[in-house]
Formats: C-alpha cells, sequence, structure tokens
C-alpha cells in the first residue's frame, strides 16, 4: 500500500465515478487503473471496490483508505512546494484554469512580467468556466484557477482550497450608439423589447443577467447566446442587440458602444484558488502576486480589495 500512485488512482475513484475518466485524468488506460487497482486490493486484504452497473462503487473499506490517501497525497504538495522553495529560481510549469475576459485583459500583462522575472517558469494556460475550473483544480489538473463571482450568486467555500480575492469588476449595460435601440433609457424596463445578447442561462453570468431583467419585471429576448463578451459587445456595436459587459473588458471593445451605469452599481469578484496544500509554491505564489501587481494597475486599492475603475458612462439607470 506505499505505491503512490495506485493510492491516487484510489482517490481519484471517488471523484470521477470511473475507470475511464480516472484514466482520463491521470493520462493512462482504464486498463491500467484497472490493473492497478487490483494490486492494490490484494496489498490491502479487503475488497475496495464493487461494480454497480458500468461503473464501481468504493466499499467502506475504500473510503477510509482514501481519506488516508488524500492526506498522504497533500503531504507530498507540501514536500514539493517546500524543495521548490529551496531553489534559487522559480521554474517548472504552472497549469492554470480561467475564464475569458481575464485571459483577454489581465494575463497578457502578467504573462510579459512573470517571463520578465522568472525566466525558467512556463504558464500554461486553459480557457475553463468556474465550475469546470473547480472541477478540474481538485482533480490536479490544474495548480491554479481564476474564478468569478457575480453579485448574488456566492461561491459557496470548497473544503482544501485556498482562495485569494484579486479584483472587482464593475457589471454596466452596453446599448448601440445609434438606430432604435440607441435612444435614452433611464430604466431597465426600457428595455424590455429589446434584443439581448447574453451568455447561456446555466452559466453565471446568464443566471445574473437573466435575474437582472426579471428583477426589472420582463423575460429577455435573446438573440445571441455566447460566452464571448467581444462577441456580444460586436452585434451591440452594430445595432441589433444589448448587453450587460464587464467594466474589465475595457475601451478596447466597448469602443462604438453607449455604457450606462446599473443601479446599486453591481459588481462581480474575481479571484484565484489553488490547492490549500500546494498554495505556498513559488511558482502560484509568483503567479499570484504579478496578477495582483496587474489588477492594481487597472483599478484602486482600497483596504485588501482592487477596485477595477469604472469605464466612462453616458449616465446611470434609476433603481
Amino acid at each position: 500500500m506505499r505505491n503512490v500512485s495506485r493510492l491516487r488512482m484510489l482517490a481519484e475513484l471517488k471523484p470521477c465515478g470511473t475507470l475511464a475518466e480516472v484514466a482520463r485524468v491521470l493520462s493512462c488506460t482504464p486498463s491500467a487503473v484497472s490493473q492497478q487497482l487490483s494490486l492494490l486490493e490484494r496489498e490491502a486484504g479487503v475488497v475496495l471496490l464493487e461494480k454497480v452497473g458500468r461503473g464501481v462503487h468504493l466499499t467502506h473499506a475504500a473510503e477510509t483508505l482514501v481519506e488516508h490517501a488524500d492526506a498522504v497525497l497533500r503531504r507530498l504538495e507540501q514536500a514539493e512546494a517546500e524543495l521548490a522553495a529551496a531553489q534559487s529560481e522559480v521554474r517548472g510549469t504552472l497549469r492554470v484554469a480561467s475564464f475569458q475576459t481575464v485571459v483577454m485583459t489581465v494575463l497578457p500583462a502578467a504573462l510579459t512580467v512573470l517571463d520578465q522575472r522568472h525566466p525558467q517558469l512556463q504558464v500554461a494556460i486553459t480557457q475553463r468556466e468556474v465550475d469546470s475550473a473547480y472541477q478540474g483544480l481538485m482533480a490536479g489538473d490544474f495548480d491554479v484557477m481564476v474564478g468569478e463571482e457575480l453579485p448574488g450568486f456566492p461561491v459557496e467555500p470548497r473544503p482544501g482550497l485556498d482562495r485569494v480575492d484579486l479584483l472587482q469588476d464593475p457589471q454596466i449595460l452596453a446599448v448601440p450608439l445609434t438606430g432604435r435601440f440607441s435612444a435614452r433609457v433611464d430604466q431597465l424596463a426600457d428595455l424590455a423589447q429589446a434584443p439581448w445578447a447574453l451568455d447561456a442561462a446555466d452559466t453565471h453570468m446568464g443566471l445574473w443577467s437573466r435575474s437582472m431583467c426579471r428583477t426589472a419585471g420582463f423575460e429577455p429576448r435573446t438573440v445571441l447566446e455566447s460566452p464571448d463578451p467581444a462577441l456580444q459587445l460586436h452585434i451591440v456595436r452594430a445595432g441589433h442587440a444589448v448587453a450587460f459587459v464587464h467594466g474589465l473588458v475595457g475601451a478596447q471593445y466597448t469602443s462604438g458602444t453607449q455604457l450606462i451605469e446599473l443601479p446599486g452599481r453591481p459588481h462581480r469578484k474575481i479571484f484565484t484558488a489553488a490547492r490549500s496544500s500546494r498554495a505556498q509554491h513559488p511558482a502560484i505564489l509568483a503567479f499570484r502576486k504579478v496578477l495582483t501587481e496587474v489588477a492594481q494597475g487597472l483599478g484602486t486599492v482600497t483596504g485588501n480589495h482592487t477596485i477595477m475603475l469604472m469605464p466612462p458612462t453616458v449616465h446611470a439607470l434609476s433603481q
């Protein structure tokens, strides 16, 4: 039972549910996973897995072993972080999951600074929405993630993860400069008949956007459903829709539209998260430090928070 690889396979089976998914996460074949878990079962001297339909179920003994395996894996990650801290340079590959807006705006500048300060560090970025990024982080696919928390839709704390808030980003309304949807808007309800560019309804941004419209008394008519803020703003610029956008998107993408401040100045929280056992790894510390510096350059620092500067707006909506 001292084979760490086998223990990790067993630990991965609990969140993954199937041998095939464990194989995908660990980059091996399902037959190899099955063989190694059979060896672990013989070493343990107890039944660890029970077949349930096409999947497998952990026995009570396996659940107990997984608790100890998780503790072993956490201690190994802590040891790796301490050994890395003893090196003279930050090096290796840092796997980052982030949603699109940050990839478009913050990460390019952060990568430039990281390349200058830590040339031996390579950063591999994968675009993921928050829920998918969390799953990948817990599974070990990523070392750190960048997530978002929309107003009224809090992201619950996850055990075993270290979260650091990065930025407060205002949410604003974008309407065309010309055309029938460019007339002055005093209340959000004035846009009840307008076509909207929105994120999918099952995403955090999509849920928040639709809740704003419903609170104003109408169900939005969607003409474009896309998670891409640049694409949403493109159709707004062309005069065919209105949209909620993030202040972080910036003038590069919002030019050619009118920006209107929303009642109460709602904002989303942008944060980073890493496994607690790995949070002190020099690569993660370096990444978070640079990301904070870049974020502070985009806004104003108040206490422990950086608040993104509100883009120029034509006026503010009334309640």
